[in-house]
């Protein structure tokens, strides 16, 4: 299918306005205090948080720090989380709720507090989550009453200035947006030194727990005392995240507008989701739209995604222009609250932060003020609801299972109707899924009219992948994997590529 037609060019608004990274390589073994798996927002925030505790650091990222997920967000600081603190005071405690609600309150501030010395375009706002029907106002309100119960600057308001016909909302005054990048690569510049430092194009190949650990790559071998795992998806799982969290897709505009940008940062609740916010710079201004939300590769047309968001995005604005656009990939746990903490009860040397649902602003920056006072403080007083070897609360047991039992119908499902065998050509641009001699085949024809033949089973748990047309890779329908249109890993929980036929 043609990608041409799709709105704007294929591209992060964030990777699009600051320049790339060019850390060395690691060259040979090192021994450190702590070494952090991952350099996005959670790898590094740890990583910088440890290094001010006095811990020597190694960061190791498989491509170039701030370029996956964390350069594929609306950027948003807040610690409203759509309609979430009711739910936590009806799954867990008070007490639990309070800690989710300070931490990412606090997340805010540290960013706050860094942006004195980093033009990172950080600006205080305030964030709506707002609903459409009537009947959802009961919910709303009673939403509000949770935030404030907790601490939170909530407020019930029947009007919102962004013009969504929205029925009311509930307001977080002094919330936050920023330019990720700028403020994470000046964080990346102050790891290095002091026998710390950032290894790009790195990847790790191996974990080995013990005491001390080792994180083996194909360019030497990292031991260290503790070792945060901050890769998205964890690149061990012991403790089953694959069956604890679910992905999911979304995709996001930059737009030009020739309305004047809104005020606040937006956010609708529901499936699908929709969020704005504005993003200006003393030279240019832009609103980002986002949406679309579906299970990884359970979405059919992620080309059409992109239009449906391009259609809500004009019936709201006046545009003039789409300039960018691009995707992203999230991990939401059954319960919404994320993982940071030992990655297993038997392995507590071992550090995770994962399972951000969408919210991985403030989780990252929390998640490194959590692991880096848990590794060389005294603990934080925060842990305790984040615990990824907590009991899964009352009322998410639905929830977990009929997750699973998604994946389980895909995989039956899949193998019994998908794989067809068949002789015509593929037109350039197409892909599909075929059965050969037993086995399932992804075939995919390039725009120069190469064919490209892959194995279409995820290597991960075996399910087949499917085709996504807009960024041209092959996603697992399953738990999330991702693969490029050669069979390279982009997303876990998958380690290995899928081989070449």
């Amino acid at each position: 299918m043609e990608t041409n037609d799709l709105p704007g060019e294929d591209a992060s608004l964030w990777l699009e306005t600051t320049p790339p990274t060019d850390f060395d390589p690691l060259d040979g073994d090192r021994r450190v205090d702590v070494a952090v798996v991952g350099g996005g927002i959670a790898g590094l925030s740890a990583a910088a948080e440890l290094k001010d505790a006095g811990e020597t650091v190694a960061v190791l990222e498989a491509d170039r720090v701030v370029s996956s997920v964390t350069a594929r967000t609306t950027a948003k600081l807040t610690s409203q989380h759509g309609l979430i603190y009711r739910e936590l005071l009806s799954r867990f405690d008070r007490e639990r709720a309070r800690q989710y609600a300070d931490a990412n309150e606090a997340a805010v501030d540290i960013v706050a507090e860094r942006a004195e010395e980093v033009d990172c375009d950080f600006r205080r706002r305030p964030a709506y989550t707002y609903v459409n029907d009537p009947n959802d106002r009961g919910k709303v309100r009673r939403e509000v009453e949770a935030a404030r119960s907790v601490g939170l600057p909530a407020s019930f308001v029947e009007d919102t200035p962004l013009p969504v016909n929205a029925n009311c909302a509930v307001r977080f005054d002094d919330q936050a947006q920023f330019h990720p990048r700028k403020y994470l690569l000046a964080l990346a510049d102050e790891i290095p030194g002091d026998g710390s430092d950032v290894y790009e194009e790195t990847k790790a190949t191996n974990l080995r727990a013990g005491r001390p650990c080792r994180v083996e790559t194909e360019r030497g071998t990292v031991t260290a005392d503790r070792v945060v795992v901050a890769t998205h998806f964890p690149i061990t799982d012991p403790a089953g995240y694959f069956a604890r969290q679910y992905p999911k897709r979304s995709y996001v505009l930059a737009l030009r507008t020739r309305d004047p940008p809104p005020e606040g940062m937006y956010y609708r609740s529901g499936d699908p989701y929709f969020s704005v916010r504005p993003h200006e710079t003393d030279d240019e201004s832009f609103v980002l739209v986002g949406g679309q939300n579906h299970k990884t590769g359970q979405g059919g047309s992620t080309s059409e995604r992109y239009r449906e968001v391009e259609r809500e995005a004009r019936d709201r604005f006046d545009v003039e222009e789409v300039v960018y656009r691009w995707s992203t990939q999230d991990y939401t746990p059954t319960d919404r609250v994320p993982f940071i903490g030992p990655i297993a009860p038997w392995r507590r040397n071992v550090f995770v932060a994962t399972g951000f649902g969408g919210w991985g602003m403030t989780s990252g920056v929390a998640a490194g003020r959590i692991l880096a006072e848990e590794i060389a403080g005294d603990g934080s007083e925060w842990a305790d609801v984040f615990d990824p070897g907590r009991l899964p609360p009352l009322g998410t047991a639905r929830k977990f299972l009929s997750e699973n039992a998604n994946v389980g119908s895909r995989f039956v499902e899949d193998w019994v109707r998908k794989p067809r065998e068949t002789r015509e050509s593929l037109a350039p641009g197409d892909a599909r899924v075929v059965r050969e001699d037993g086995d399932a085949v992804a075939e995919y024809r390039d725009e120069d009219g190469e064919l490209h033949r892959l194995s279409a089973v995820c290597t991960h748990m075996k399910c087949l992948v499917e085709w996504n047309d807009a960024e041209r890779t092959w996603d697992c329908p399953c738990h999330g994997s991702r693969f490029d249109s050669e069979g390279e890993v982009l997303d876990g929980p998958a380690v290995r590529n899928l081989p070449k036929k």
